[in-house]
């Protein structure tokens, strides 16, 4: 579903590459954490990804579409929740999952599932008629959810999901997580900093540092995989 190959990535300001060969893949059916310190290049690597950061080096297709050539095509394939909310605050949330449905070509049936079913797992139905700015920045967060999430997309990608939620909705969308690569062959990458979300949702964890990928664990050949452990050690200070 996508692949990632040698992607480098420089910003103009910055004489070191931010995300420097990376390569992975993230096949029908699965789920894969980017894990690492801040500043460790998650989200450049996922920006890059969806299409909203130029790279110079390296190449990512989505389901066989290229980022770069195939932009349109590869861009509609994917639903991506920001790790900052990032929503339209004058408008409701019932509005808003329907513009950002009908951006992505979603169908009406889509969108009625994410008004109705989606928002009722999630107990954001009650403030669908509710201007966006009004909201907590968990239901922000919410909304952000179920829009990616419109147009089921093949491939979701979440940066920092957790944020802002309480910790019966972390349970949720975790299980949600799994549910949406195992049952709809979808395929699911997202970062996080709670190695506990990481260990309950991934099939694989690829550890990041410094812009470069130093280690991949498949869970499911590794269930007792000490994460915590490997994360201490990848993020060791080097000797100056």
């Amino acid at each position: 579903m996508l692949e990632v190959k040698n992607l480098s990535k420089k910003y103009p300001a910055n004489d070191k590459y931010s995300a420097k060969d990376i390569t992975f893949s993230v096949a029908e059916g699965e789920v894969v954490g980017l894990v690492g310190s801040n500043g460790a290049g998650k989200s450049t690597i996922i920006k890059s990804i969806i299409g909203v950061l130029p790279f110079q080096e390296g190449e990512i297709k989505v389901n066989g579409f290229d980022i770069n050539t195939q932009s349109e095509e590869a861009k509609r394939l994917i639903g991506y929740v920001p790790d900052d909310h990032s929503v339209y605050e004058k408008l409701t949330g019932r509005e808003y999952i329907n513009y950002i449905g009908s951006l992505y070509g979603a169908t009406k049936e889509q969108k009625e599932y994410a008004t109705n079913e989606l928002a009722k797992q999630f107990d954001i139905s009650y403030a669908l008629d509710t201007q966006i700015a009004n909201y907590s920045h968990g239901m922000k967060q919410k909304i952000c959810i179920l829009g990616a999430l419109v147009h089921q997309p093949s491939l979701w990608v979440l940066d920092e999901p957790m944020v802002g939620l309480d910790p019966q909705t972390m349970a949720l969308l975790v299980k949600f997580i799994r549910n949406y690569a195992e049952d709809n062959h979808h395929a699911v990458l997202f970062s996080s900093h709670s190695l506990e979300t990481v260990r309950k949702a991934c099939d694989v964890v690829i550890f990041i540092r410094k812009g470069q990928l130093v280690k991949k664990v498949d869970l499911r050949k590794n269930k007792d995989f000490d994460l915590e452990k490997e994360f201490m050690k990848v993020n060791e200070v080097d000797d100056a």
